[in-house]
């Protein structure tokens, strides 16, 4: 008896709802480690990559070898991105301030509406990936606690008519059955640490993509870098003459 007891046995005696929920979980599990994987290596690219990408951004000598050089240097996207909309919108209001729909609206506001908005579109894209894994690590307990009543219906089922039940044969199939449930753990345990700490690395990486923000706007503005002097001269001269 303690031979045929195990994940094979279980296997072979369930039916088609017991082998639907187990490929579920192997499905999801699956899904939810490839997340992992892959953010866990660009936080780390971004991470380790960003610090000396903005060094290097500040030390360049005009604007746009600042944006060439964040660009290369920016794995993620975001800050290179932000600085890139930044610097088209003060371009764009230095030559078309005096007409069109923008025309009353000053340097800083202007830039500010273009920084904002590709702020939450990088955000949005930081967080992709997020949501499933915190659906995953929500879903998957009650996903394996379905198997493992089914499983322990399907073998109380399975002794229907006897006439002399004893310990072995209901133990065996409800210890089996219980594999479900401890499926369900083991796929959702990782998706929950997974979220918590992708969401507190995103949580920095806002955090600091906005102080990067605040830099560069009050650099295109004014052509002061708060906090230090920038070397970048540009179109930020342009924008302080629209705003006198």
């Amino acid at each position: 008896m303690q031979s045929q007891m195990g994940i094979a046995h279980f296997w072979s005696q369930g039916d088609f709802v017991s082998h639907a929920t187990a490929i579920i979980l192997a499905i999801l599990s699956v899904a939810s480690w490839s997340v992992i994987v892959s953010k866990v290596l660009s936080t780390w690219r971004t991470s380790r990559a960003q610090e000396g990408a903005l060094n290097a951004f500040w030390g360049s000598n005009s604007l746009p070898e600042a944006l060439e050089t964040l660009r290369r240097a920016d794995p993620s996207g975001a800050f290179s991105s932000l600085a890139l909309a930044g610097a088209h919108a003060a371009q764009a209001h230095q030559q078309h301030a005096a007409r069109g729909i923008g025309a009353g609206v000053n340097a800083s506001e202007f830039v500010t509406r273009a920084m904002r908005s590709q702020m939450v579109a990088s955000q949005a894209r930081l967080e992709r990936g997020l949501t499933f894994l915190a659906s995953v690590g929500s879903t998957a307990p009650f996903i394996g606690l379905f198997g493992t009543v089914w499983g322990i219906y399907h073998a109380l089922v399975g002794l229907t008519g006897a006439t002399q039940v004893v310990l072995d044969k209901v133990a065996g199939p409800v210890g089996e059955a219980l594999i479900m449930t401890a499926a369900g753990l083991f796929v959702a345990i990782p998706a929950v640490l997974a979220y918590n700490a992708f969401t507190r690395a995103n949580r920095i990486l806002a955090a600091q993509l906005d102080g990067f923000a605040h830099d560069l706007h009050a650099y295109l503005t004014t052509g002061i870098r708060v906090g230090g002097s920038a070397q970048l001269v540009d179109i930020a001269a342009g924008a302080r003459t629209q705003q006198g």
